[in-house]
């Protein structure tokens, strides 16, 4: 019994002068109690739906708000037979709370950037083992939250509807299948698994500009202060982008301090910033700075030679 409710009996059986019968009392008792619960669950409604607010009123950057979707939509996938992990929708509804045309447009830009937030939200359930190639993302914008959202900026509805495909899913293929394995320097995971249309390669998770905002998120992180080869991975190193129409992924670098190269048989091929990049294939390694990541492509043989193909 909650301490609403013994108070409430307490303070019932302190204060009673007249003689009732035991049935009559327990009626009364019984009615007592439950309108305590009700009382109790009146306050905890109350009190968390002040939490949230409370919550919502710090303003999110919109990359922060994109990560915090994508977290939400992993939330839904569930376990399947065999081991095997199933996200039972195929369209997704995005309401976004932007009270003026400023916050839209940022949004916007940022959801619509590359990769967009429907490629993050594939890729993402990709490295879950729930590929899903006919997922439609709408996207809608309203001024003022309604109290019923579970998120204090968004809210997300989920749905599985037959036949459903975007344009762009059906025109462009997907992506090929990249595993990156860590053997020099130190990341928050050994090996990665992509299938995604841009990977981006630095130092730390999260990048945040002088003002504190987050700017970007490292796909493949490099740990803060675990010694000098990490150290010499710059935040915004390099970017991995996968090219739909030759089926291949591409190495960029981003203006990095120690400079970014590929290392194919035994020959050092570097990657100059503003440059096409270099076209990865099996058995590549990627230096960025002092750290060292090898390359394995689905459905892509070794290099027979040291050839760029840039």
């Amino acid at each position: 019994m909650s301490a609403a409710i013994r108070y409430v009996v307490s303070a019932f059986r302190r204060t009673r002068t007249v003689r009732l019968k035991p049935d009559t009392i327990e009626g009364i008792t019984v009615d007592l109690l439950e309108k305590a619960r009700r009382l109790e669950s009146t306050i905890a409604r109350r009190f968390d739906r002040a939490a949230r607010e409370a919550a919502g009123a710090v303003a999110r950057e919109p990359l922060e708000i994109v990560h915090l979707v994508v977290e939400a939509v992993e939330r839904e996938i569930l376990p399947g037979g065999r081991g095997t992990r199933v996200f039972p929708f195929n369209s997704i509804t995005l309401a976004v709370l932007a009270p003026s045309r400023e916050e839209r447009a940022r949004f916007e830009a940022v959801c619509a950037g590359e990769p967009s937030l429907r490629d993050r939200i594939v890729a993402a359930l990709r490295s879950k083992s729930c590929p899903i190639d006919d997922l439609t993302l709408e996207v809608a914008y309203v001024a003022r939250a309604p109290k019923d959202w579970r998120y204090p900026q968004f809210h997300l509805a989920f749905a599985r509807v037959a036949g459903a495909a975007t344009p762009d899913a059906r025109r462009e293929p997907a992506c090929a299948r990249i595993d990156l394995t860590v053997v020099r320097g130190t990341a928050e995971r050994k090996t990665y698994s992509f299938a995604a249309r841009r990977i981006d390669l630095g130092r730390c998770a999260e990048v945040r500009d002088t003002r504190h905002r987050l700017v970007r998120t490292n796909h493949v992180a490099f740990v803060e202060g675990a010694g000098e080869i990490n150290q010499s991975v710059s935040r915004r190193h390099a970017h991995i982008t996968y090219e739909a129409a030759s089926g291949t992924y591409r190495l960029r670098d981003e203006g990095s301090a120690h400079g970014t190269s590929v290392v194919r048989d035994g020959s050092t091929l570097t990657v100059s910033p503003g440059s096409l990049g270099v076209r990865l294939r099996t058995g590549d390694e990627v230096v960025l700075g002092e750290a060292r990541l090898r390359i394995r492509i689905d459905g892509s043989s070794p290099a027979p030679s040291a050839s760029a193909e840039l």
